[in-house]
This record gives C-alpha cells, structure tokens and sequence, in this order.
C-alpha cells in the first residue's frame, strides 16, 4: 500500500484513541476531584438528609424529569429514595438542579 492510503486510514483512529478519548477522561477526573475537594458532595447530602420525611418537588433539567409531591424517604451515598403514590423511585444526587420543600398542610 502506499503511504497515503496508511495515513488516510490510521490517522483518524489514531487520533480518536490517543488524543480525544483521553483528554475527555482526564476532563471528567478533574471535574469529580475538584467537585470532591469543594466538598459538595457531602454538603449536598447533608442538606437533604434535612429534607427526610418532607414532601417536595424535585427537578433534574430541562431534559430530565421532574418527581411532583414526593417525600423523601432515605438518603444513601449518592441515590434518594422518594415515594409517590405508593410507588418508590431512586434519583441520582448529582443529575438534581432543584429540591423546593413543599409547605405542610394543617
């Protein structure tokens, strides 16, 4: 073969699996260990261990869904339990944007 087929064809793949792939995990490393060293993950959970036994409203994003008149019923590692309409659901701590606690009704 000549040189430039050798080129045409290796040099995308060589890119790919010795340059992107790795600089997208070495992204993702340092966003976790800075996300560590802030302390934000066990802020995060500090706080809605506070929320136990509350009904609230919990949204993920725009894209994501959003859990309506839930209680919050555990907290562990990164995962909450909520319960709604007698069904549970696990939501992951780090997709969540917004947690409003919904007043008591009397």
């Amino acid at each position: 073969m000549q040189p430039a087929v050798w080129i045409a064809i290796y040099l995308p793949i060589f890119t790919m699996l010795f340059i992107l792939i790795p600089s997208q995990q070495r992204k993702i490393y340092v966003a976790r260990k800075y996300k560590k060293r802030r302390g934000a993950i066990k802020l995060s959970n500090e706080l809605i261990k506070n929320c136990l036994g509350k009904e609230c409203n919990i949204s993920t994003g725009s894209l994501g869904s959003s859990f309506n008149k839930v209680k919050i019923v555990e907290v562990i590692d990164n995962w909450i339990k909520v319960e709604s309409k007698g069904k549970e659901d696990l939501i992951n701590v780090d997709f969540i944007q917004s947690i409003k606690i919904l007043p008591e009704k009397n």
